[in-house]
C-alpha cells in the first residue's frame, strides 16, 4: 500500500486530507506533551539540526507546512527571519499553536495560518525557506504538494524536510520497530483517547518513500541539489532541496 493510501481511520466515504485533519484535531490538545514525550526529547535535536541547514540562504521569509503547534516554526527563529507562516489543514493543532505564540511573545513574527499543502495561498517565489515536520507522509497527493512547495520558494531558496524513516541496522533497526509498533500505540492511545492515532504513524512511515525514493521524487518535481542525512541511526531523515 503506497502511503497516499494510508489513512488514520479507514473511512472509505473521506479523503486522506479530511482524516488527516480529523485525526489532528481529535488528539491537538494532548499533541504536544505526546509528541515530546513518545520522542523522548530527541525531535527537539532533530530541529535543531534541521534548521541550521537553512541558514546557508539567510532566509527572511520561512513557511513552515504542517506546521501542527509550530514547533519548527518557533526553532527557526533563530534564524531572525521577519516573517514565518505556520501553514496546517487542522483548526486544532493552529489554536493551540497560536496560544504557545501568544504565550512566548512572537505571535507578531509567527502566523498559524490554516491552508493545505497542495494549493499554499501564496504567491510564485514567495518564501525564502521551507520546512516541514513530519508531516509530508500525511499528504494526500505527495508530489503536488512537494510542487506547490517548488512553486512558492524563491530560485536558490532551500526546502527542509524532516521526516520519519526506518532504522536498517542492528539493533536501532529492532529496538525503533518494536517501540513504534506496540509502545506508541497503546500511550498514544492512553493519552490522546485516540485509538488509531497512534496505529497510523507506524503505519504511515512504514509505507512512505523513504530515502533515494523520496530524494527522486524531490528531483522529480524539480528541486536540485538534493540531499539526505540521517538522525538517530536512521530513526529520522533530514531531506534537503535547493530551486
Amino acid at each position: 500500500m503506497s502511503a497516499e493510501q494510508v489513512k488514520p481511520y479507514g473511512d472509505a466515504s473521506k479523503s486522506k486530507k479530511e482524516e488527516v485533519a480529523e485525526m489532528f484535531n481529535n488528539i491537538s490538545s494532548k499533541y504536544d506533551f505526546l509528541n515530546h514525550f513518545l520522542s523522548l526529547g530527541i525531535d527537539k535535536l532533530w530541529r535543531k539540526k534541521a534548521v541550521k541547514m537553512l541558514r546557508s540562504v539567510n532566509p527572511k521569509r520561512i513557511l513552515d507546512i504542517a506546521t501542527g503547534t509550530g514547533d519548527f516554526a518557533l526553532e527557526s527563529l533563530v534564524l531572525k527571519p521577519t516573517q514565518i507562516v505556520g501553514l496546517d489543514i487542522s483548526s486544532g493543532m493552529l489554536e493551540h499553536g497560536r496560544v504557545k505564540m501568544k504565550k512566548k511573545g512572537v505571535d507578531n513574527i509567527i502566523t498559524m495560518q490554516l491552508g493545505d499543502s497542495e494549493s499554499i495561498p501564496y504567491e510564485d517565489n514567495y518564501f525564502d525557506g521551507l520546512t516541514v515536520g513530519f508531516g509530508v507522509r500525511n499528504f494526500e497527493n505527495l508530489e503536488k504538494g512537494l510542487g506547490e512547495m517548488l512553486r512558492v520558494v524563491r530560485p536558490g531558496g532551500k526546502l527542509i524536510i524532516l521526516e520519519f524513516s526506518k532504522p536498517k541496522k542492528f539493533p536501532i533497526k529492532q529496538l525503533f520497530a518494536f517501540y513504534s509498533n506496540n509502545i506508541i500505540p497503546i500511550l498514544g492511545k492512553t493519552i490522546s483517547k485516540d485509538s488509531n492515532a497512534y496505529t497510523y504513524l507506524p503505519e504511515s512511515v512504514a509505507a512512505f518513500p523513504e530515502g533515494k525514493d523520496f530524494e527522486n521524487i524531490l528531483a522529480k518535481v524539480g528541486f536540485k541539489d538534493i540531499s539526505s542525512t540521517l538522525v538517530s541511526g536512521g530513526i529520522a531523515t533530514i531531506y534537503a532541496g535547493t530551486k
